[in-house]
């Protein structure tokens, strides 16, 4: 994760949970499961500090809403492309410097908790 500079926020969305269709199994095809997903955006909050705009600020609640309705309307084989599809929805918004997001996929194996996958990507 690259390091918090001067002017930049970390937006964290902790513990997102959700239930999807995800899995190659007849029974993860047809049954709905849960899924948590944990979000992290770097951003320049500059404007946002100084003016106390929403209009100059990343609307975390715009993000996690378009997050919530994608993964809760499609289904999907792999928790690395439900990853990908997060974080390149996270990307769309042109303020975001840096994003990760991890997907939990809980008691996926016998004797885990769960499984995540994360990815990154970042915009200089």
């Amino acid at each position: 994760m690259p390091r918090l500079e001067p002017g930049m926020a970390r937006i964290r969305v902790k513990d997102l949970s959700l239930r999807t269709y995800i899995g190659i199994k007849e029974e993860e095809i047809n049954n709905k499961q849960d899924v948590l997903i944990n979000l992290t955006v770097l951003y320049p909050a500059d404007a946002a500090v100084r003016d106390n705009d929403i209009d100059h600020a990343l609307n975390y609640r715009t993000i996690t809403k378009a997050i919530i309705a994608h993964v809760e309307e499609n289904r999907f084989a792999l928790l690395e492309r439900l990853t990908q599809e997060i974080l390149d929805l996270v990307m769309r918004h042109p303020s975001v410097r840096y994003a990760e997001v991890e997907v939990d996929k809980p008691h996926a194996l016998r004797f885990a908790e769960s499984v995540s996958i994360t990815l990154a990507a970042h915009r200089d």
